[in-house]
C-alpha cells in the first residue's frame, strides 16, 4: 500500500495547463531503462489527456545501480534553472546510452545552457533538490523506477498507454 507523496513545491517539474482534471507524478531515472521504456509511453498518455493532464517529474537517481544518473539529474536541474527543464528531460531519455559527463556537457551547448550554470550543478547546486525529491518518494513508497501515482495515488497496472489513460481519465471523471 501506497503512503502519501509530498503535496506539489514550487520548485516541481510540472507540465500541464491551468485547465487540468488529473495529476500524474513520475519518480524517475534518467538512466533507468524501465523509466526508458515509459518514456514514450508518457508521451502518449500526455498527447492523448491534452489539457487535462499536469504532469510532475521528480528526481529518483537509484545511484547505486546507475553510475550517470545523478549526473543526468544535475543536468536536468542545471536546465530546469536555465528554463528548459523538459527541453533536457526529453534529450536526456532519447539518448539514455550517452549520459557521461562529456555527453551531458555538449547536450547543454546543444540546449544553450550557459557551462558556468552547469558547472555549478555538477559541484551540487541542486543536490537539496535532487535528494528531497528522493525522499519524498521514499516517504511515499517508491522502491523503483519509474513509478507513478495519480492523484497521490501508487498506480499499479500495467506501463502501457491505454491502461494508463483509462485509469487516468477516471480519476479526471471522480474528480468533476
Amino acid at each position: 500500500m501506497s503512503r502519501p507523496i509530498p503535496p506539489l513545491a514550487a520548485d516541481d517539474h510540472i507540465f500541464g495547463t491551468p485547465s487540468f482534471s488529473v495529476t500524474l507524478v513520475e519518480y524517475g531515472d534518467y538512466q533507468c531503462p524501465y523509466c526508458g521504456e515509459a518514456y514514450p509511453v508518457l508521451k502518449a498518455v500526455q498527447r492523448a489527456m491534452d489539457a487535462d493532464l499536469r504532469f510532475v517529474f521528480r528526481n529518483f537517481p537509484l545511484v547505486e545501480v546507475h553510475a550517470h544518473a545523478l549526473r543526468a539529474a544535475q543536468f536536468a536541474e542545471a536546465a530546469a534553472e536555465a528554463g528548459l527543464f523538459w527541453e533536457a528531460h526529453d534529450m536526456l531519455y532519447e539518448n539514455q546510452d550517452a549520459l557521461g559527463d562529456r555527453h551531458l556537457e555538449a547536450y547543454a551547448d546543444q540546449l544553450g545552457i550557459d557551462r558556468a550554470i552547469l558547472a555549478a550543478a555538477f559541484e551540487g547546486r541542486h543536490d537539496e533538490k535532487i535528494q528531497r525529491d528522493f525522499l519524498g518518494g521514499v516517504r511515499g513508497g517508491v522502491n523503483g523506477t519509474p513509478s507513478l501515482f495519480i492523484n497521490g495515488q501508487l498506480y499499479e497496472g500495467p506501463p502501457e498507454p491505454e491502461s494508463l489513460i483509462s485509469v487516468l481519465r477516471r480519476a479526471a471523471t471522480a474528480r468533476a
